[in-house]
């Protein structure tokens, strides 16, 4: 079993719609109501969630946002390069690894609302990744992107979106 079996057997994850392979591994039991939340929210919310993700050089997580800013933190393997299209249309393309020297960071905070999609950098290998939600997630907070429509949005961002789509 090579590494990448390994990690999704242990910690039994699932595919993840986006791409890769995820493991919810936290969901506060406090809730935070819906009437105390801001009115894109459906219902009520845990207070924050928690995800193992896991991706590989041969997938790619495809752009989507949701309504939460998300933390995403590096555990083992390759630096990640999360594709961001901010609420303003601009795009930035950030690492998150442990390769500090080449301009990676261990941590990124994804706003909410953001569209993001990414990858992992080299060119054969993986990366886990943990992801922090707060109010925690619900799918009812997600949005996967629809190529056509993106691109109609931030057409300056053509072939990252044609890239980073289904």
């Amino acid at each position: 079993m090579d590494r990448v079996d390994e990690i999704v057997s242990t910690l039994e994850m699932q595919p993840h719609p986006e791409g890769g392979f995820y493991k919810e591994t936290y969901r506060s039991e406090e809730i935070i109501p819906k009437g105390s939340l801001q009115t894109v929210f459906s219902g009520d919310r845990n207070c924050a969630t928690a995800i193992y993700f896991l991706l590989t050089s041969d997938n790619f997580s495809a752009f989507h946002k949701i309504r939460q800013d998300e933390v995403w933190h590096h555990y083992e393997g390759e630096t990640i390069a999360v594709h961001v299209i901010n609420t303003a249309g601009k795009y930035t393309r950030h690492l998150v690894g442990k390769d500090l020297e080449r301009g990676a960071f261990p941590q990124l905070v994804v706003k909410a609302g953001d569209w993001f999609a990414s990858s992992v950098v080299a060119e054969k290998g993986y990366a886990l990744v943990g992801c922090t939600v707060a109010p925690g997630f619900d799918f009812e907070d997600f949005e996967l992107a629809e190529r056509t429509n993106l691109i109609q949005q931030y057409p300056e961002h053509t072939a990252v979106i044609t890239r980073y789509t289904r």
